[in-house]
């Protein structure tokens, strides 16, 4: 008997606010371009959540007066969804944060300047900001004189690896274990948004500087470092900048697409590429697609790009998805039933952090309902997420679907017999799951009595090959494929 999901901690309010606040990001990211999102609403900073009011900080009052002018809608509508009708969202706003010129970066669209919304007082804070860290750490400096902003959580250990991610994850392994010392430099880490990317290459300077690999390793989103050449040069300390980041060890550098169009800003980062890596010293880059299909830079940077190994990471499949779920609530303390983790990963399917984003919204949900964790709960979240929710197709609902066609015990599927009626259902059974189920070849060979993924091969092979010269069986498997629709599975 499954006992309902519980909490192990009372999480603070700090944690409840960084839980709802990812959950909220999730949501936005799918109203804004990317650009945008990284600008805009990654340097927010959850602060706590009391009584249905979530605090989050902003860097200056000109981030708060652009949220306001043109995201009011987006944040607002965001936090009645993940939080309730009754729910508002407060600002905490830094006074004391230098002013960048952010048009120098940015083009917005033109965005019809909205009625401004008075939220309620703004606390402030007082903390000196810390200088940028061209500045806080000379090319002289020591390991820790520099913020690296290498994020602990994301290490190889909690890097959940499957088939759509193994060749990067062995590269990055490879790298962090020898900075510098293979062929893979750079190492260019690819793949649509969501899927592990800076997961993996900040796993890379997490391991090299806990096994002493290197001393000196940084990561910078290349907004970051575009930010960072504009204050330079503001500053005249273009030689400081320079001269910090041609000292790392370890460079790393995501979504290098947003390099396009800032000339200077490419011309420096060229430099700084080739200093690195004719004194040995190791590139990490990520980005949205291949190098060679990035607009918009110049021609020499793109052809270094493309000197050491470039590989990519696929959507999960549906096994690496469940992982992915499990190992995030083992870290956040909670068990979960499997029914709704296999709800979840069958309606997720192309991105890690939507998928985490909704256990994130699924927790949030329960606390502040108070709810137990259930497969109705789930169904609620994600239909805010992905629309309309399918029940997961199970290789055993198809075992089961074509044994009553075929007017079958069920366990003989499973079970070693020749007989060549049970044989034709088998491979029937086999053919359709490997049609309908994201289920690699190893997972439906195990769920057929532990055959190997040459038996699934073989038998889908002769369904396909038995379909095309027998029209009487080619009907009965599409009747079969029809009762599953009716179902609601396919």
């Amino acid at each position: 008997m499954n006992s309902s999901p519980q909490l192990l901690i009372n999480p603070s309010e700090e944690d409840q606010a960084r839980a709802v606040w990812n959950a909220c990001l999730d949501h936005i990211k799918d109203s804004v371009n990317t650009q945008s999102f990284k600008t805009w609403f990654e340097p927010m900073i959850p602060l706590h959540l009391r009584a249905g009011k979530l605090t989050v900080q902003v860097p200056s009052q000109f981030f708060y007066d652009w949220l306001e002018e043109h995201y009011y809608t987006v944040i607002s509508q965001t936090i009645e969804t993940v939080l309730g009708k009754e729910a508002h969202l407060e600002y905490s706003v830094r006074t004391d944060e230098p002013q960048i010129d952010m048009e120098y970066l940015i083009s917005p669209p033109s965005v019809p300047r909205q009625e401004r919304r008075t939220f309620p007082p703004q606390p402030t804070s007082f903390t000196v900001p810390p200088p940028p860290p061209f500045v806080a750490g000379r090319s002289e400096g020591t390991p820790g004189s520099f913020q690296t902003f290498l994020n602990s959580r994301y290490t190889f250990e909690n890097f959940i690896k499957g088939d759509s991610n193994q060749l990067a994850r062995a590269a990055a392994s490879a790298v962090a274990n020898n900075p510098g010392g293979t062929s893979f430099n750079p190492l260019v880490i690819y793949g649509p948004t969501g899927l592990g990317k800076t997961h993996l290459i900040q796993a890379i300077g997490n391991h090299s500087m806990a096994h002493g690999k290197a001393k000196r390793v940084i990561y910078v989103s290349s907004e970051r470092f575009t930010v960072e050449f504009v204050e330079a040069i503001q500053r005249d300390t273009t030689n400081e900048f320079a001269g910090f980041y041609r000292s790392m060890d370890i460079l790393i550098v995501d979504d290098i697409q947003f390099f396009a169009g800032k000339e200077r800003t490419q011309d420096h980062f060229f430099h700084t590429f080739n200093e690195l890596h004719q004194l040995g010293k190791q590139i990490v880059l990520s980005s949205d697609r291949p190098p060679k299909e990035l607009k918009g830079l110049d021609d020499r940077l793109l052809s270094r790009f493309q000197w050491g190994l470039t590989s990519d990471i696929q959507p999960p499949d549906l096994e690496t998805r469940i992982a992915i779920l499990l190992n995030k609530s083992e870290n956040e303390r909670i068990t979960l039933p499997q029914d709704v983790v296999e709800c979840i990963a069958s309606n997720v399917t192309s991105n890690i952090r939507e998928l985490e984003g909704c256990l994130i919204s699924l927790m949030a949900k329960a606390s502040l309902e108070g709810r137990e964790i259930t497969v109705d709960l789930a169904r609620e979240v994600l239909k805010v997420v992905v629309g309309d929710v399918k029940s997961p197709l199970t290789i055993e609902t198809i075992q089961r679907t074509v044994c009553d066609y075929f007017n079958i015990p069920e366990d003989l599927i499973r079970a070693k017999t020749r007989k060549q009626e049970i044989v034709n259902a088998r491979q029937v059974a086999m053919y359709l799951a490997k049609e309908l189920t994201n289920c690699s070849l190893k997972t439906i060979g195990l769920h057929f009595g532990g055959r190997d993924h040459s038996t699934v091969i073989h038998a889908y092979q002769s369904v396909e090959d038995q379909m095309r010269i027998d029209q009487k069986y080619q009907t009965n498997v599409q009747q079969i494929r029809r009762r599953l629709q009716m179902l609601g599975h396919v």
